[in-house]
């Protein structure tokens, strides 16, 4: 599902203004999945919270026995590591 959920997606997230990263994983040990986004501002992260396809799918991934963790978590970047640019 998670998989098929990209389609659906990632053309409206792609275009949300402020949109930096997106990324979305799963961990087979524990079935569980994640999205981590990053934005340029809270604002900006806040566009999930009322993005209709997110939200329509939320409930198709519930009806299938999944829970979300509530309210969705926003953090603030402290700092960032990046990969060091070799000569």
């Amino acid at each position: 599902m998670m998989i098929d959920a990209d389609e659906v997606l990632r053309p409206g997230v792609e275009a949300m203004p402020g949109l930096l990263d997106f990324y979305a994983g799963d961990d087979e040990t524990t079935s569980s999945l994640t999205n981590v986004s990053v934005w340029v501002d809270l604002e900006s992260a806040k566009q999930l919270d009322h993005f209709q396809p997110m939200l329509d799918l939320g409930k198709e991934f519930v009806a299938k026995g999944a829970t979300f963790e509530r309210p969705v978590m926003n953090y603030t970047t402290l700092w960032q590591l990046q990969p060091v640019a070799k000569d």
